[in-house]
């Protein structure tokens, strides 16, 4: 017999965390839309000749390419080859594939929004994955896009993780420009190693100063004077919205990228007040560089304040071409990511979650056989008003049906026996109050309403640790 077993690299869940897993992906998808981004949804498998054409380190080399059987048999026989295919390392490739596809049939700025797994080969470790939730989102031009969108993006940031209830967090932003610019003038001119060393120095805040420092003097062959400016440079944090200003003020004139980055960060970071963001929730961080090429000025990424060690929980940047692969149009973007599985996991393992719910309100319990179409009209009186409801279809004594309900998280237990069905009236056990009392069934639907939302108020009134 074989054992039955999860491969390695996925995260499969009982129902109470996979509810607590939806509904953050409920949460997302809800503020997305608020935002006024469309849902997009792309195959999992693309030509690997379309997918492989993004230079992003080490993810080409963590693809997984796929192979049918039957395909096999056709190539060995001499039949025609078939187009070979890899499943999607990401959302963002898939999404530039997409846009130029449909180009002509998108109203441009193109905003969408993209929930879907996605796979990488990556080694087997705790909090890693090789198949994981990525959601995505990405406003897309035709040959401009404002710098307004870049502002845009830290507002959906901060109102997807308000909603999530994770804590205080923190999204930082900084321009690849400013960067290039402020390398340019110390004679790091040269595009491939500004593209290294801004590689390394993102690592600064995992790996820290000390191992920057080595790799750019000994690897890279800079001069210690010019580390150490570059050190003093991306260890720049601001405190608030007044100092983030004073220190883009401090960097000077500079060079043109330098002054490019620099206006660009000054018209975001006045945006994202003008929008509603607190300035408690962003700040400068000018080791932030992301570590894929294609980003090309402002970028971000979110870490939670009291949970440094979980990381980045969302990220991104603007980019000046999405798809000049795919179509000589010009297409530039900005865009966002939550890497959700890899954040429930991290928030599950801090304790963050409450999982212990049911998506299922209330069950309706049989005593009798010949009850069933009471108890499926009552189950039916509650759908109808909103209600998810179970219904017991096998009768069984009263108690085991009891303890049922109560191991499964559903709160509210209707008891119809011949009395109640008599009078036109239920039981109702209310599990999370230990209380019963009983109603008419056309009040049903009405009180069990009355009654989350008392217990509702209740929850918002006491006070938080």
């Amino acid at each position: 017999m074989i054992k039955p077993r999860t491969p390695p690299g996925v995260m499969e869940l009982l129902p109470p965390d996979q509810i607590a897993f939806q509904r953050m992906l409920d949460t997302i998808r809800r503020n997305f839309e608020r935002f006024g981004f469309l849902p997009v949804e792309t195959p999992v498998m693309e030509l690997s000749e379309v997918l492989l054409t993004k230079s992003g380190g080490e993810t080409e080399r963590q693809v997984y390419f796929v192979q049918s059987t039957g395909a096999l048999g056709k190539s060995e026989g001499g039949g025609e080859s078939t187009p070979e295919l890899a499943l999607r390392f990401d959302l963002t490739v898939p999404l530039a594939r997409y846009v130029a596809e449909h180009e002509h049939e998108l109203a441009f700025p193109f905003r969408r929004y993209q929930m879907q797994r996605v796979y990488r080969g990556e080694r087997a470790q705790r909090g890693r994955f090789r198949e994981f939730y990525q959601c995505d989102i990405d406003v897309i031009g035709k040959d401009a896009l404002s710098i307004r969108f870049d502002a845009e993006l830290p507002a959906v940031i901060h109102a997807v993780f308000s909603e999530l209830n994770v804590g205080a967090f923190t999204i930082q932003l900084n321009n690849r420009k400013l960067m290039r610019g402020f390398f340019e003038a110390l004679g790091v001119a040269d595009g491939e190693q500004q593209a290294l060393v801004l590689r390394e120095v993102d690592k600064l805040d995992k790996r820290g100063e000390g191992h920057v420092r080595d790799t750019l003097v000994d690897d890279f062959g800079l001069a210690d004077t010019v580390v150490a400016r570059i050190l003093d440079f991306v260890k720049v944090r601001s405190t608030s919205h007044a100092d983030a200003l004073a220190k883009l003020d401090a960097l000077g004139e500079g060079t043109d990228a330098l002054r490019e980055g620099v206006a660009e960060l000054r018209e975001v970071l006045e945006l994202v007040r003008a929008l509603g963001v607190p300035e408690s929730a962003y700040a400068l961080n000018f080791s932030i560089a992301r570590g894929l090429d294609y980003y090309t000025g402002t970028v971000y990424e979110t870490t939670l304040n009291d949970y440094p060690q979980i990381g980045s929980v969302c990220s991104g940047g603007r980019y000046e071409n999405l798809a000049s692969h795919y179509t000589k149009s010009k297409l530039p973007g900005v865009g966002i990511s939550i890497g959700l599985t890899r954040l429930f996991w991290q928030l599950r393992e801090a304790g963050l979650l409450d999982t212990a719910q049911s998506t299922v309100q209330a069950l309706v319990t049989q005593m009798d056989a010949a009850h069933l179409p009471h108890c499926l009209a009552v189950a039916g009186e509650l759908r109808h008003g909103g209600f998810n409801t179970e219904v017991v279809m096998e009768p069984s004594k009263l108690g085991k049906q009891f303890k049922y309900a109560d191991r499964a998280g559903i709160r509210f237990v209707i008891v119809l026996g011949e009395d109640e069905i008599a009078k036109g009236t239920v039981t109702v056990k209310d599990l999370r109050r230990e209380d019963q009392f009983e109603v008419p069934r056309s009040e049903l639907a009405k009180t069990l309403r009355v009654e989350l939302a008392q217990a509702q108020a209740l929850s918002k009134a006491q006070p938080t640790a």
